[in-house]
């Protein structure tokens, strides 16, 4: 009789287990894989070897550019370092300087933040190569209830959230929105 009781439960377990993982986890970038691309909310320094009025720190605003002295509005989002380091030098050589020589280094990235089943939900700095399980640490860890197979993310210009599966080389990215589901028991 008891067995007879226990396999409706174990499939009604099953059931409610399997229905709470999303049937396909989308693929993410790994951290050794992901390119960081400058964006709204940036910080950046730029030097201009001998020229001191040419150098200085400039915030990306809204729409994605930064106010340079001499050539005004210059759009760098969506563009790599080094990317942004080579168009600044093709800029300032096309009629104000012979043979400019610029360096272009990341002073603050934009946040990301993490909310769910972790232990201090909240804003977190953004750092170069940080995986899921780094941004997780850095908020407490996971809670009990935490569901550690995978987690939803928003990345910062979607409207919608994904199943990514958790790996310890799952990359977050500036401006991501990582929620961390409650396990089913």
């Amino acid at each position: 009789m008891i067995r007879h009781t226990l396999r409706p439960l174990a499939l009604s377990l099953l059931l409610v287990t399997g229905a709470c993982t999303p049937k396909e986890l989308a693929t993410r970038a790994t951290v050794g894989n992901y390119v960081y691309q400058i964006g709204p909310g940036d910080r950046v320094k730029v030097t201009t070897y001998g020229e001191d009025r040419l150098t200085g720190e400039f915030t990306v605003n809204s729409a994605g550019a930064i106010s340079f002295p001499l050539l005004g509005t210059v759009p760098v989002a969506g563009k790599t370092l080094p990317e942004f380091n080579a168009d600044l030098q093709q800029r300032l050589a096309s009629g104000f300087m012979k043979n400019p020589q610029v360096a272009v280094e990341m002073l603050t990235f934009r946040p990301v933040y993490i909310l769910g089943e972790v232990q201090r939900p909240g804003e977190f700095p953004y750092g170069e190569r940080l995986s899921i399980y780094a941004l997780v640490a850095k908020a407490g860890g996971f809670t009990y209830r935490a569901n550690q197979k995978f987690a939803y993310v928003r990345g910062e210009n979607e409207t919608a959230e994904r199943a990514v599966r958790l790996t310890s080389a799952t990359a977050v990215q500036p401006g991501d929105t990582i929620r961390i589901p409650e396990r089913t028991f």
